[in-house]
């Protein structure tokens, strides 16, 4: 089951299997009423979602500054085992009388598991972001969000109103999506391109650092990719006098800092927008041993709805623009110059993260958790989680799949054959060709379960070839949606874990103290009234 050199089957090993192999919703796709009734369509089964919605409807009242001891319900956690689990989300959607509208909005919570001697405890407290201090202090949503329009305040005037709109400074800084560390400093991000340093220990909130200060960085992704050495590289944006500009930025090591408090943070490649009034938007991207990668998928930020949307006091989803019949661009930038050395166009698709990517006989192989368009933001809000029991389109708006690229890299002047298939790896069903003067990209659907928050053993596979991903289940209409997910992508199968009523977040994996072969994962999971951490071995 295992051998590298062999598909799971004749089915994978011969006939090609879509991506995706759903129906395609209409590209209008409005939020559902909750008085709305449904009826079948037809033959067509209709598969609804089933979850428990309050699972992510809580919102936290009491931060947890002293250490709480924990129960064991069952099992004991080996000695050897001793770390600090910090995890970053949403953690409150309340505002005084006010609720957020989307899952994206909710005030950023920082939970911390301390495990030593087989024991564990845990800490929450809220990031002292601007946003958190001063819509406590309003007891109102004092900052237009995601998904959400700011509270006016009814003492300001209209002219008020509108300076305060278009200050640069008056803008979300609620880092609720991750946590990193830099370096042996640890910091809580967003997108907005503001980072929090956050206290490992108590979870306290040190300092803000605004790269738009910094760098004139207007965004960057909430997932930057570490380095053994501790430096580490991000996706940003710039607003350059040209247009957009996507840009690596590196953030070295702490200590090569000697005359300043500050790191020397830099840009180190840059490339302008494919769309330039229609960035892209990328929530993660690639870097292998030689190059960065960039998936500009037609997700785009529309310049000009941003600017409606903050005349308007609007969320800034509606300057989210889905181009459905636009292409997918990977671009290659070399790390060594900076430069563009590859461009590889596919059909469009959705994404927010990639598992991993690394080069292989002269090609890159990069493996997506992918959607055919991004309805799955829509699930997101807050109205559209009450009611996904009622809705027959939720699961199939949430419907993805681990999807595998592989990029020839070669010249599209270099292709002879149009009709020759680039791909020269084994046991592998993507495709590559010459169309149109590029390359054209087809992916291999890796396995048929959707899956999301994928990791892998980051330190010693990242950027390499590899064998397994973990993640959880996204979908929701499963039996029991809240599923750890292993994929063996040689072989194209996987194992599963659940519990009824548990709903973990992304696996963490530890590898054992004493064998290769031994797994240990960190759950940070949410149950019926209570919090659990759960610690897995050797049960894959």
């Amino acid at each position: 089951m295992d051998n590298n050199d062999n598909c799971e089957n004749d089915e994978e090993k011969c006939g090609f299997i879509p991506a995706f192999n759903w129906k395609r919703l209409p590209q209008k796709q409005y939020l559902i009423n909750k008085n709305q009734k449904f009826e079948n369509v037809g033959d067509e089964k209709i598969l609804f979602p089933n979850c428990d919605p309050e699972i992510w409807l809580r919102s936290c009242e009491n931060e947890i500054l002293t250490p709480l001891p924990s129960k064991f319900s069952s099992g004991t956690i080996p000695k050897w085992l001793e770390g600090t689990l910090i995890r970053n989300g949403p953690g409150s959607l309340k505002v005084g009388k006010y609720t957020y509208n989307h899952l994206f909005d909710s005030f950023a919570l920082l939970h911390r598991f301390s495990i030593k001697s087989g024991n564990v405890t845990y800490q929450c407290r809220f990031v002292q972001s601007d946003v958190y201090k001063r819509n406590i202090t309003a007891q109102r949503i004092v900052f237009t969000e995601f998904g959400t329009k700011a509270i006016p305040d009814p003492c300001q005037t209209i002219f008020n109103r509108v300076s305060s709109a278009f200050n640069i400074k008056n803008k979300s800084d609620n880092a609720m999506i991750s946590v990193y560390p830099f370096g042996d400093e640890l910091y809580a991000f967003a997108e907005t391109g503001i980072m929090f340093k956050i206290n490992p220990d108590d979870l306290s909130t040190e300092k803000k650092v605004d790269l738009n200060d910094l760098l004139m960085v207007v965004n960057h992704t909430s997932h930057p990719i570490i380095n053994q050495d501790g430096s580490a590289f991000n996706l940003g944006l710039q607003i350059t006098p040209t247009g957009p500009v996507h840009c690596i930025i590196n953030f070295p090591k702490h200590h090569e800092n000697n005359n300043t408090n500050e790191p020397k943070i830099r840009i180190i490649a840059s490339i302008p927008a494919k769309w330039p009034l229609n960035p892209s938007y990328m929530h993660s991207f690639g870097m292998t041993e030689n190059y960065f990668i960039l998936v500009e998928q037609p997700l785009c930020v529309s310049v000009i709805d941003l600017v409606k949307c903050k005349f308007k006091n609007q969320p800034f989803i509606g300057a989210l623009k889905w181009f459905y019949d636009e292409k997918v661009k990977f671009t290659i930038l070399s790390k060594k110059s900076g430069k563009l050395v590859y461009e590889f166009y596919s059909d469009p698709f959705f994404y927010l993260h990639i598992i991993n990517q690394y080069e292989s006989s002269n090609q890159i192989i990069i493996d997506i958790c992918a959607y055919q368009d991004p309805k799955m933001l829509e699930c997101m809000y807050i109205d559209a989680m009450k009611n996904l029991n009622k809705n027959p389109d939720y699961a199939t708006m949430f419907r993805g799949r681990p999807i595998r690229f592989v990029l020839p890299l070669i010249k599209p002047s270099n292709v002879k054959n149009k009709n020759e298939n680039l791909v020269t790896i084994g046991c592998c069903n993507a495709k590559a060709f010459k169309r149109d003067g590029n390359i054209f990209v087809e992916p291999e659907r890796l396995v048929n379960l959707g899956c999301e928050t994928p990791r892998i053993n980051y330190e010693n596979y990242f950027g390499k070839d590899y064998k397994y991903f973990y993640g959880i289940s996204s979908d929701v209409d499963n039996f029991n949606p809240g599923t750890l997910i292993k994929v063996n992508v040689k072989t194209k199968s996987t194992k599963i874990w659940a519990e009824r009523n548990c709903y973990p977040s992304e696996p963490i994996f530890v590898p054992s103290h004493n064998s290769t072969m031994m797994e240990f994962f960190y759950l940070h999971c949410y149950g019926e009234e209570k919090m659990i951490l759960i610690v897995l071995d050797y049960l894959f």
